[in-house]
C-alpha cells in the first residue's frame, strides 16, 4: 500500500504544478510580429490575443488586404511562440515522474 499512496502522492504534486502552469501560462504576454515589424499581436501563452499594434504607415485603404494577412500572419507567430512556452512548461513540471511512452499531459 506504501507504494499507492506514493503514487497519489506525486499525482497531487503534479496536479499542483500544472495548475501553477495553466496560470503561469495565462499571465504570460508573447509578442509575435509580422511585415517587419509593422504589425505586431501580443496573446497570452494559451492563446487570446490581448493587442493588436500597426505602424500607422499601413493606415491606408487601398493596403487593407496586405494589412489583414500581416495581422493573421503576426497572430500565428505569437501562436506558435505560445506553444513552444507551452510545451517547454510541460517538460519541466512533468519532468522527473514516471509518465508511461505516448501519455500526453
Amino acid at each position: 500500500m506504501k507504494n499507492l499512496a506514493d503514487i497519489m502522492k506525486q499525482a497531487q504534486q503534479l496536479q499542483g504544478r500544472m495548475e501553477a502552469m495553466q496560470a503561469e501560462l495565462d499571465a504570460a504576454e508573447i509578442e509575435g510580429r509580422a511585415g517587419g515589424g509593422l504589425v505586431a499581436v501580443v496573446m497570452s501563452g494559451k492563446g487570446a490575443v490581448k493587442k493588436v499594434s500597426i505602424d500607422p504607415s499601413l493606415m491606408k485603404e487601398d493596403e487593407r488586404e496586405i494589412l489583414e494577412d500581416l495581422i493573421v500572419a503576426a497572430a500565428a507567430d505569437a501562436k506558435h511562440k505560445a506553444e513552444v512556452l507551452a510545451a517547454e512548461k510541460m517538460k519541466s513540471v512533468a519532468g522527473g515522474l514516471p509518465i508511461p511512452p505516448g501519455f500526453g499531459l
